[in-house]
Parts: structure tokens; sequence; C-alpha cells
């Protein structure tokens, strides 16, 4: 294959403060720096919630340093490996196509995360992406708001034939997240699971992949535009508008359905919380039957109440999920192209990023989408 010509510059957008917009300009190619590092080529990002908590200042853990290049949801093209290429970077030659995610760019590969025996969906020793001495990519480190990044081999998956980057950017972030939000819900036929959220980002993939896995989905939101995107998906879940049905109310209308007769066996065996409001986190807790899980994936500044009667008293489990493994990626990526798992998105160039992010606070439900071929 021939090697592509990598120009010295390219375009991208810099954040060089918060709660400013994007600056659009001429940045080098960043350079390859690590064994494990590919030169990937752009082709699709997407912009994710966590962007919009980075530009606000509201992403304390890791704050970025300014200029930066965000996105940690994006797609691409190999086009360059590093010289003494580890391994990991050699199953990825120059013309691969990868999907890149935010977490652990160049993790230490020593400590306590790094090293800890695998799990079924975790990765082998040696990388984590929990761990606490990588970098993010899009968050702390340059992400895929621009031409060219980088991407550590270790952390990228590469995308099945018939899916395009523009399909497998949104999928980085929130595909991963709601894919591995899922796998924490047991999930097989009989099971039945609610999104609180489910015509936002990850919600409407949650809507596909939990119907594909087979199991008896419940959606709930509490806006017009998510609500008639959820139910446009057609995937046979039950889409509820909290502001017309109470949880008890959906709650007696599953024991209805599944002819149960005791409050504490009605209700959902497992809840995934993706908005921020603590009037939904309540919602979707009341929609647990007893022994059930609650799965939390957002995390508003000031936290969430939680009752210890639900803890104590109906026995619920809470079980938070933030990232998924290399391995589940692929899993999930994998599943996705063989199911026709698809986020509903809006198109827009890289030079109108801060027109996507006024239309991302103005018109919630679906994926926005920076491609490159515009």
């Amino acid at each position: 294959m021939t090697v592509p010509e990598i120009p010295r510059t390219m375009k991208a957008q810099f954040l060089d403060a918060y709660r400013q917009p994007y600056s659009f300009r001429d940045a080098e190619v960043p350079a390859t720096s690590s064994p494990h590092d590919l030169l990937v080529k752009v082709d699709a990002a997407g912009y994710c919630h966590t962007d919009a908590t980075l530009v606000a200042g509201h992403f304390a853990p890791n704050p970025p340093s300014f200029p930066h290049i965000g996105c940690h949801e994006f797609a691409g093209t190999v086009v360059k490996l590093s010289e003494g290429a580890s391994p990991a970077a050699k199953n990825f030659p120059v013309g691969t196509r990868v999907g890149i995610p935010s977490c652990s760019f160049h993790p230490c590969g020593t400590c306590f995360e790094c090293t800890k025996e695998a799990g079924p969906d975790s990765d082998a020793p040696g990388y984590s992406v929990y761990c606490a001495h990588a970098l993010s990519i899009g968050v702390d480190q340059h992400g895929g708001f621009a031409e060219y990044a980088l991407a550590d081999a270790r952390q990228v998956v590469k995308i099945p034939d018939g899916f395009s980057s523009v399909d497998t950017a949104p999928m980085m972030c929130a595909g991963m997240t709601i894919y591995a939000a899922l796998k924490k819900c047991d999930p097989q036929p009989g099971r039945t699971v609610g999104i609180m959220g489910c015509g936002g980002g990850l919600g409407h993939l949650g809507l596909q992949f939990a119907t594909k896995m087979g199991m008896a989905v419940v959606g709930v939101d509490a806006a017009d535009q998510p609500v008639e995107l959820a139910e446009s998906l057609s995937t046979g879940a039950w889409i509820v508008d909290a502001r017309k049905e109470t949880a008890n109310a959906v709650v007696k209308e599953l024991g209805r359905r599944e002819g149960k007769k005791d409050r504490g066996e009605m209700g959902v065996d497992c809840i995934v919380i993706l908005t921020e409001s603590q009037k939904a986190f309540d919602y979707g807790v009341q929609l647990v039957k007893n022994h059930g899980t609650v799965v939390v994936v957002s995390y508003p500044v000031n936290g969430f109440n939680i009752s210890a009667m639900d803890i104590v008293a109906r026995k619920i489990s809470f079980v938070g999920c933030l990232l998924s493994s290399n391995k589940l990626a692929t899993e999930m990526l994998e599943f996705a192209a063989n199911n026709g798992v698809k986020a509903v998105q809006r198109r827009y160039p890289l030079s109108d990023l801060n027109r996507l992010v006024e239309e991302y606070h103005r018109t919630p439900g679906g994926k926005l989408v920076v491609d490159m071929s515009m």
C-alpha cells in the first residue's frame, strides 16, 4: 500500500479558554513519541456531553491545558506508525480504519489497575482504561476536532467492514458507555431494563442495543424531541413520557403485563440512569423491582441523593459505569455492525463546529458529528 504524504500543518478547532467559542486555525500535525503511537487522519468526530462539560469548566478531575483540541470520540485512518512500533501498533498497519475513544492514552502499565487480573469484560493485565496515570484523549490530551490526531494502539478498535467512520465516531463514547452499562444489567431474553433519558445520545443507542440483546425495554424521557426520537426508532420498546405517566403507573402496568401480584416483584430488573436530574433519578429508582439494579452513568456536579430505604428495605443495588474496556468496545462495535445499531446523526464540517455546538444546546436528541468529507 502506498504510504500517504503527511503535511506539516493541519486545520484544528482550539478551545482557548472556558466558556468561549472554538477557534478554527492552523496547527502542527502531531508527532509520535511512543512505540504504541498511531498517527490517524481523522474522518469523523462526535460531539459529546463531556465536550460541553469541559467547555463549561466543570470537568474538574482532568482539566485541559489551553489551547486545547477537544473531542474524545472519533474515527479515522492510520497514516503512520512510530519508529520501532510496538507489537500492538503493528496490528494497525497504515490504511487501517480505526475508532478512537478517550480512555487510557499512554497508561503506566504498572499500577494496580493495569496489573490486576483480567475479568470477563476487561483487558489483559498491562493495560487498563482505569489507569490513574494515563491521559484522556480530548480531555487532557489533544483530541479529534482536527485533521490529524494521535492514538494509542492499545486503545483503538478496528472498524468492521461496511461500517462507516461517521457511524463509528459516536460509538467511541456514547456506544461504548451504554453498551457497558447494559452489560451490567445481565442482558438476556426475559430480563426487563429501563433507560432514563432514552432519547438522548446514549439513550437512543441503548434502546437499540437492549432490544437487539433480547431484553424487554422501557424507555423514559421528558421532553418533546427526545420522546419523538425514541418513538421514531421503532425498536419495540415501550416509550414513556414521564410528564404524562407516573412511575407508579408504569410499575403497575408492568406488573399487569407479567401477571405479578406483589408490588415488590413489579417493575424493571435494571434501570440505567443517563440524566442528571434528581427528579429523573428518583423516577428511575421507583421503576426498579426489589433486588433490582440501578446503573448510574451520569455524574451531575452536585451528585444524587440515594434513599437508604431503597438499599436496606428493597435491597436495590447501585453500581456506576463510566468506561468500557477495549475488549468490550471491540465487542460493541462488532455487535452494532452485525445488528444495524447506529446513531441518529446530524453532520457538520469541521469549520462549523461552533454552529454544531449551538445546535447541541438548542435541540437535544441523537448525535452531532463532524464529517471531515464535508
